[in-house]
């Protein structure tokens, strides 16, 4: 997703920064009929589900099987059920964010890890999936108004957001460091092993927020960290490269997105550590996100564990390189982000 800005905190619960020439991500979006593509679903049976198609490499892809699960399927409102599309909602305009959400490279599939979850729990739940794009509010005007079924699009579970929406969960929220492939460095969780080094972060964004809260803990106990601020992602890794920074501190997908596109490369990297993007005291939940109260949280929590369960879920976070976001269940409305971090 070609950008080079930040946007604001509060349109997501971790500014997601995605890597390469593909720029940052803002954490969460929006729905409107803009960009939609339909895919071929089932009613009974199994439906067969290529994800990471046409990535370009922020991907790998795989087939997948997944057959309707009647009980599950049982669970829709009748609404849903009788229209015979699951309407998933992604809010990658007008760039896009590998590898959660971007048009592919055929110019016609939205692609990644995020509309192809949404393929996936159609499939489970008998429906054809419809996956619409559209700019990150609008996204949540399509919630609101009920064109949208449901929004996948790296929404983080907040507090605020949840006297709104119902969430399903079923990605953790994290954070990660990156460094280049050669260094031995480890962030092991404990923010005292930054200690003497020097972090590159994007300025105002949740990342930015825990890094300055450790620097001044380290300070206080006279040790130094050393916080660095660049104007775009190629600057950041040039830096990197160059032996400028030791690390850089971002969203953990768009990190995982860069280590995968730069493994063959002169200046690979690798991920070394990752924390919640909801701070130490709670892990961040992305989810998938439904009007409240439509009846639509439980189907889609119970996809969810099925796929977890029986094996497709984990091939899917594999395929994007996410397997360190796995969850274990669904939960509906778990605790999200608090209202005086958001």
């Amino acid at each position: 997703m070609p950008r080079i800005t930040i946007r604001p905190l509060r349109r997501a619960g971790t500014a997601l920064v995605a890597l390469g020439l593909v720029g940052v991500l803002a954490g969460c979006a929006g729905a409107s009929a803009t960009g939609a593509d339909a895919d071929t679903g089932a009613k009974a049976g199994s439906t067969s589900v290529t994800v990471a198609k046409a990535t370009n490499g922020a991907g790998t892809e795989t087939t997948v099987t997944v057959p309707t699960v009647d009980s599950i399927r049982a669970e829709l409102p009748a609404s849903v059920k009788s229209s015979g599309t699951l309407t998933i909602g992604v809010g990658n305009l007008p760039a896009g964010f590998p590898p959660l959400s971007f048009l592919g490279t055929d110019q016609e599939t939205q692609t990644g890890s995020e509309p192809d979850l949404g393929r996936l729990v159609a499939a489970v739940l008998g429906l054809k999936p419809e996956v619409k794009a559209a700019t990150w509010d609008n996204l949540f005007v399509g919630i609101d108004t009920g064109a949208t079924d449901v929004g996948l699009s790296n929404i983080t579970d907040t507090e605020q957001r949840k006297e709104k929406y119902d969430f399903a969960s079923y990605r953790e929220d994290n954070l990660a460091f990156a460094v280049k492939r050669s260094s031995t460095w480890e962030f092991d969780g404990d923010y005292e092993n930054l200690a003497g080094k020097t972090v590159a972060v994007s300025s105002g964004t949740n990342q930015e927020k825990l890094l300055l809260t450790w620097q001044k803990k380290l300070e206080a106990a006279g040790k130094k960290l050393t916080v660095k601020y660049y104007p775009d992602t190629n600057s950041t890794y040039l830096a990197l490269n160059s032996g400028r920074i030791d690390a850089l501190f971002g969203p953990n997908p768009g990190i995982a997105y860069q280590n995968a596109q730069s493994a063959k490369s002169a200046n690979p990297t690798r991920t070394a550590g990752t924390f919640s993007g909801a701070g130490e005291s709670l892990q961040g939940l992305i989810a998938a996100t439904t009007k409240k109260g439509n009846g639509l949280v439980k189907p889609l929590a119970d996809a969810i564990d099925y796929l977890i369960e029986h094996g497709q879920y984990e091939k899917l976070l594999k395929a994007y390189h996410l397997s360190n976001e796995a969850v274990t269940k669904s939960e509906i409305n778990p605790p999200g982000l608090p209202l005086d971090n958001q």
